[in-house]
């Protein structure tokens, strides 16, 4: 199943009061941008995951969140440093960008 216009109106909307929020669609998902930054993916089927490393991936663990993984054409399973949006945000666009703004900080601390 791939990502409709509806699911991206969705995301759009929740994370709107984080900054200028932009899509593309990659892979039957979404990659999801605050001012041109990476911070969130949707996948094909629609879930919504939040970038994390560190202390923000332990919290986000810490709350039943999974992290992104999928199976390679030779079997193997990798796994990447995205985790599920906890359902409270989905509900909710106030604390959908705070995870949002907590990403984006995180993200730009990994880099360097």
């Amino acid at each position: 199943m791939a990502v409709s216009e509806a699911d991206i109106a969705f995301v759009t909307d929740l994370f709107n009061e984080a900054g200028t929020i932009t899509t593309r669609k990659m892979m039957g998902g979404l990659s999801i941008y605050c001012e041109g930054e990476i911070f969130s993916i949707m996948t094909s089927d629609g879930h919504v995951m939040l970038k994390a490393q560190g202390p923000l991936a332990a919290e986000l663990e810490s709350l039943g969140s999974s992290k992104f993984t999928y199976t390679r054409k030779n079997g193997t399973t990798t796994s990447m440093c995205y985790w599920d949006l906890p359902d409270a945000a989905l509900d909710d666009p106030e604390t959908a960008v705070d995870w949002a703004r907590r990403s984006l900080k995180d993200t730009a601390e990994y880099k360097g």
